[in-house]
């Protein structure tokens, strides 16, 4: 399943030589690219479906195709090939995926695998969904709305790039609030305000931000970062440290350990938060982030 417009038309560059490296290799493919969104999510649910022993799953794309292939495989014996052709790779990045087209080739082609675990949301999810599942982190708060903004703009050059991403954060610095959060941290209650909470499987989001620097994918466990309510030139000093996990040294962040966190809470309007995952929007707050260890078999070098 390839998705030709992602990495601003690399996905269609990098088609044809993936196809050549597997079946020199003695794959049989069935290649499929996708026209939309839409098409890709179902055509991936499809395959796998009717998928008999041996076969596997490859996705050509960005984190958003990384995440329709991941929810399509969660749960099965069926693999997940991701050729990283994207502007941001954060699933890569995160599990230890392969971060080229070359590197992805050859692990597909030699069937490495290893096993990793996923993040299952649950809630009022977008499209009257009751269940996701997330590679990498589940934001609210800033940098959610950084995120949906993001999504939201009408780039003309295709998706966003780091430098454009950290403009709207700047943008949407100037008006942001803390968020009033009640967390409910593997049974445990706390209600606090806060800048931002994310809970991570992996560690990364928003095209290279090590948000969660000690998540692990194998670990059976959840990474929570918060940022308690500082000013905003203090959020602002923050960011840049963001890239490189740094900023976890603050004293205005806290750092946890769950396998299962509820996040509900409202914004300075009163209005339910909303959660956004993988790049995509997952829907309004609250939802429940579970850790499940070993759901995903992915091809990694």
């Amino acid at each position: 399943m390839a998705n030709p417009a992602a990495g601003r038309g690399r996905g269609a560059k990098a088609l044809p030589s993936l196809v050549q490296r597997l079946r020199r290799a003695g794959h049989r493919l069935h290649v499929h690219e996708s026209t939309s969104y839409a098409d890709a999510r179902l055509r991936t649910v499809q395959a796998v479906a009717a998928s008999q022993p041996g076969d596997a799953l490859v996705v050509v794309g960005g984190d958003g195709m990384a995440h329709l292939g991941l929810n399509a495989c969660a749960g099965t014996q069926v693999p997940l090939g991701v050729v990283p052709v994207g502007t941001g790779n954060d699933f890569c990045r995160g599990t230890g995926a392969a971060r080229s087209v070359a590197a992805a080739s050859r692990a597909i082609a030699a069937g490495r695998t290893r096993l990793v675990d996923l993040a299952e949301v649950t809630g009022a999810l977008r499209e009257g969904a009751e269940r996701r599942w997330v590679g990498s982190v589940v934001s609210t708060g800033y940098d959610a709305r950084v995120n949906r903004r993001a999504n939201a703009f009408p780039w003309s050059l295709g998706p966003a790039s780091p430098l454009a991403y950290a403009g709207i954060a700047l943008a949407e610095l100037r008006t942001f609030e803390p968020m009033h959060y009640r967390l409910t941290i593997d049974g445990a209650v706390r209600e606090l305000p806060a800048m931002f909470v994310a809970v991570g499987n992996a560690g990364y989001f928003g095209g290279g931000m090590n948000i969660c620097p000690r998540a692990d994918v194998t670990d059976g466990l959840l990474e929570v970062m918060l940022i308690h309510p500082v000013s905003r030139a203090t959020l602002l000093r923050l960011l840049p440290s963001a890239f490189t996990g740094g900023y976890v040294k603050d004293p205005a962040v806290e750092h946890l350990r769950a396998r299962e966190v509820r996040v509900a809470g409202t914004d300075e309007a009163g209005q339910a938060m909303f959660a956004m995952a993988d790049g995509e929007e997952l829907g309004p707050a609250p939802v429940t982030v579970r850790a499940v260890p070993g759901a995903l078999h992915l091809f990694v070098p």
